[in-house]
């Protein structure tokens, strides 16, 4: 039955692209799709909740009433027979320290800002994400159309090998090489198909669509060299306000509870006694007796961890500079393959065009022309990929820094 009940959710996981797919979203439509996203949901009802804790906290516990009898004779069962005998009603409230529920409250509130910041950055990610998937998606259309016209070439260069053959040249060696790198488009069309699948559902699992959007407009945002400017650092920055709030909660622990009670008791007149009704308060306070056993390891716990959160900010900081320095350096990769690549095609088409000059001239064949149009178009795919890359880069890059 498990079995069965995973196939139904694949069709049915499968079946979203027939539903939502082919109509053209613009990137804010986009956007707004991946606002709605559960993870993002969660993470603000997460928030929501610390913030209504942050009001709870501060509210004082519910009173306690009690309703008895005191002092009632067993063996002789009367309200009017002995004079202690009495109906109570009381009431009791505690009074937490007012210093340790602002305490707590303003963890809570802590806590809020710090989840809403993991949301921040969490949809940073995400809309990272989307942005890779979609210059995936236009380099896997750019790359499968110059596969195809690869394949194209491989037509025309069979053709001309063949009536090379036909004229007596020993060429038939090259229509092996040929069919070997027609193989290997084929299998390139194959993976690009793969890859375009996976894409797919990547893409559907982010916004619920697969989208014909293209790519927004991308520019490498630039760091100030403040550690505050990454998401991750808000995050442990806001952690570290956590456990400020833990500290001052533990100091508030050497501070008292107050209580207040109030008890009415009402008595029956007796034959030797009037029955007037008798009416009891008290007020009570903590003592810190057991503090070197309770208070003061809880202070030193609560200071241990503001020191541990001290160092996850730390930590988190080189990582972000590590990681911007490290996606940087991929952008600037990506640049310079592009470059090369562009410097190659220039050659090869300076090559193909004296080639084409010496064919005219009656000199040479036209495959080694043909050669080089392929030569070209794998150089053009490996542009693609490289633009792609330096895309994906950007957007990760941004996805470091808080957007204000």
């Amino acid at each position: 039955m498990p079995h069965i009940s995973r196939m139904l959710l694949v069709a049915a996981f499968a079946a979203v692209p027939l539903a939502a797919v082919a109509n053209a979203q613009s990137f804010a439509e986009l956007e707004a799709r991946l606002e709605a996203h559960p993870s993002l949901s969660a993470l603000g009802y997460d928030a929501e909740a610390d913030r209504e804790r942050a009001v709870a906290s501060t509210a004082l516990p519910d009173p306690v009433v009690s309703l008895g009898i005191n002092n009632f004779p067993i063996f002789d069962p009367s309200f009017d027979s002995y004079l202690p005998t009495n109906k109570a009603v009381g009431i009791r409230q505690q009074f937490p320290s007012f210093a340790g529920r602002e305490a707590r409250a303003g963890e809570a509130r802590a806590m809020s800002a710090q989840t809403e910041a993991v949301r921040d950055a969490r949809y940073a990610a995400l809309r990272a994400e989307l942005i890779a998937l979609l210059a995936d998606k236009t380099r896997l259309t750019r790359q499968r159309s110059l596969a195809e016209a690869r394949n194209a070439k491989y037509d025309e260069l069979v053709d001309i090998v063949e009536a090379e053959i036909d004229a007596g040249r020993p060429a038939v060696y090259r229509l092996a090489e040929i069919e070997s790198e027609r193989a290997e488009v084929s299998r390139t069309l194959v993976d690009l198909d793969r890859q375009e699948a996976e894409t797919d559902a990547r893409l559907i699992e982010l916004v619920g669509l697969v989208p014909s959007t293209g790519l927004p407009p991308l520019t490498e945002r630039d760091w100030s060299g403040a550690a505050l400017e990454f998401h991750t650092v808000r995050i442990a920055d806001a952690a570290v306000r956590v456990t400020d709030y833990g500290i001052d909660e533990a100091r508030a622990a050497w501070k008292p509870e107050w209580g207040a009670q109030l008890t009415y008791q009402q008595r029956d007149e007796g034959a030797m006694f009037a029955g007037d009704d008798w009416v009891s308060g008290m007020v009570t306070f903590t003592v810190p007796l057991w503090a070197e056993r309770k208070q003061a390891p809880n202070l030193r716990a609560a200071k241990a961890e503001r020191a541990g959160a001290e160092q996850r900010y730390q930590a988190a900081a080189r990582n972000a500079a590590a990681q911007y320095a490290s996606r940087d350096a991929i952008i600037r990769a990506a640049d310079a393959s592009i470059d090369v690549l562009q410097v190659k095609i220039a050659a090869v088409e300076d090559e193909v065009e004296a080639q084409l000059i010496a064919y005219e001239s009656g000199v040479g064949g036209y495959a080694p022309i043909i050669d080089g149009e392929i030569a070209i178009l794998k150089l053009r795919a490996e542009i693609e990929a490289e633009t792609a890359r330096k895309a994906a880069a950007i957007a990760r890059l941004n996805a470091l820094l808080v957007t204000q």
